[in-house]
């Protein structure tokens, strides 16, 4: 079952699309392996690191907003090798055991366009990729989007054309430049970094602020030690920069975070102690 929680007048749902499991060392770049493995948790026998895949759906002012699709059901879709995908596509049975169907879906969010984040956005019909949620509209920032057409050799694994093609195909997407309110209390900010085009989502209700992270932080540990930075980001010192930014506004307004990557249902709140940050996990009932 997914998790509800409120954020002033908005409600949300953490649903998960399954667990998956990244190689650890990329995940934590060049960061050396003895100072992450003793607070990362444990490995498999392929030194994969199971992480959350945690996508977010408001209901907002009558709309129902999902951000993120996470992987997706699918299986004949190319991933990048060493991603441990077996337990993921849960994402529209989590939202069946609530009630909601992908037609009651009003807008989607990709805050960017890797396969983990996007791969739902499409799902297959007689053998051919369809949007998965038909009457909704796909909001992706522009950057993203023109940087998913023209995929380097660094990227090109990540940007499956099946997962927003068909979306373009069906006139239901809507380019973004710059921050952008996408629905009342929901707004969409840029946070380059991990892609030149990335994005995160900012929730905002009667003095209470949230922050859907996407990729800003892989690891609720990279929140606490600023320096830490993944491999898998394609523009590291700028994305160190944006984190910055972000870890100052999150303490500044306690707010509360949902952290894609953390164990379900990765939330959370950054606090500061004698000088140093640190991730609270949340309880599923609140603030914990």
């Amino acid at each position: 079952m997914g998790v509800w929680t409120r954020l002033g007048r908005l409600e949300l749902l953490v649903v998960s699309d399954g667990p998956i499991r990244f190689d650890a060392g990329a995940m934590f770049g060049v960061t050396p392996r003895v100072l992450w493995e003793p607070l990362a948790g444990p490995l498999d026998e392929q030194h994969r690191l199971t992480a959350g895949l945690n996508c977010l759906l408001v209901r907002a002012a009558g709309k129902l907003v999902l951000v993120e699709t996470g992987v997706g059901s699918k299986r004949g879709s190319r991933s990048p090798a060493g991603a441990g995908l077996e337990e993921t596509g849960r994402l529209l049975a989590e939202l069946a055991r609530e009630g909601i169907a992908p037609a009651d879906v009003d807008i989607v969010v990709n805050t960017h366009l890797h396969f983990d984040h996007a791969g739902g956005n499409t799902r297959l019909e007689d053998g051919r990729p369809v949007p998965t949620f038909p009457r909704a509209r796909y909001f992706v920032p522009r950057a993203e989007w023109e940087e998913a057409q023209r995929p380097n050799e660094r990227t090109r694994a990540t940007y499956l054309r099946e997962n927003f093609e068909p979306l373009d195909d069906a006139g239901l997407v809507e380019l973004v430049d710059g921050p952008a309110e996408i629905a009342p209390g929901v707004r969409m900010v840029p946070a380059p970094g991990h892609t030149a085009g990335h994005y995160l989502v900012e929730l905002e209700s009667d003095g209470e602020l949230g922050i859907y992270l996407g990729e800003v932080a892989q690891h609720p540990l990279m929140l606490e030690r600023v320096a830490w930075l993944s491999a898998f980001d394609v523009l590291p010192l700028v994305n160190l920069e944006t984190k910055k930014k972000v870890i100052e506004k999150a303490l500044e307004r306690r707010a509360l975070l949902i952290a894609v990557h953390a164990p379900y249902p990765g939330l959370g709140r950054l606090l500061l102690e004698e000088g140093r940050r640190r991730w609270q996990p949340l309880s599923p009932a609140g603030d914990g």
